[in-house]
């Protein structure tokens, strides 16, 4: 698997990132990550739709958090002609937790914990942490698979680009 070193910044040191860049153009990556049920859900199993994926470390942590709201919230508009996912390495119980607290319900979690699939084959797997993580990222893929938006946040603990994200997703929506 490739590594791409000082890919990002994670509190300011430099982090490498595990699995190739996914750039805009490039056919979505698969994967096998868990819903909050325990189902295995794959990039085919996703429907064939406008999909937003947002990548967080953790959403029991401040940004990660307000990274889920505010996609939930803008989301609203777009209704079912959209799919939107958040995916990080909590486990299905927590983000499931999670989503029943915040009261996020346009937004599924997908759980990249049983085999990373996510985090190597779209390049957002951290390297050198004590735990694995998921770095911070959003992509937007089109009907036909096709990735129209991809962004890996420079330093993990920063915001994405909100208005970019759904900019591209609102575009092909």
């Amino acid at each position: 698997m490739s590594k791409r070193e000082k890919a990002v910044t994670f509190k300011g040191e430099p982090k490498a990132l595990i699995g190739p860049e996914v750039k805009v153009g490039d056919s979505a990556p698969n994967f096998q990550c868990l819903s909050s049920s325990l189902a295995t859900v794959t990039l085919a199993d996703t429907p064939a739709k406008a999909r937003l994926f947002s990548v967080v470390p953790s959403l029991d942590t401040p940004v990660c958090s307000l990274q889920t709201k505010k996609f939930e919230e803008a989301l609203a508009a777009l209704g079912d002609k959209v799919a939107a996912y958040t995916i990080s390495l909590d486990l299905p119980f927590a983000q499931k937790r999670f989503c029943g607290a915040e009261n996020v319900q346009s937004m599924q979690t997908l759980s990249d914990v049983h085999n990373h699939s996510f985090g190597e084959n779209w390049g957002v797997l951290l390297d050198g942490l004590p735990l694995p993580l998921l770095t911070r990222a959003v992509f937007v893929v089109d009907a036909s698979g096709k990735v129209t938006h991809a962004e890996y946040v420079p330093e993990v603990t920063a915001h994405p680009n909100y208005d970019a994200a759904l900019a591209a997703l609102q575009a092909i929506a």
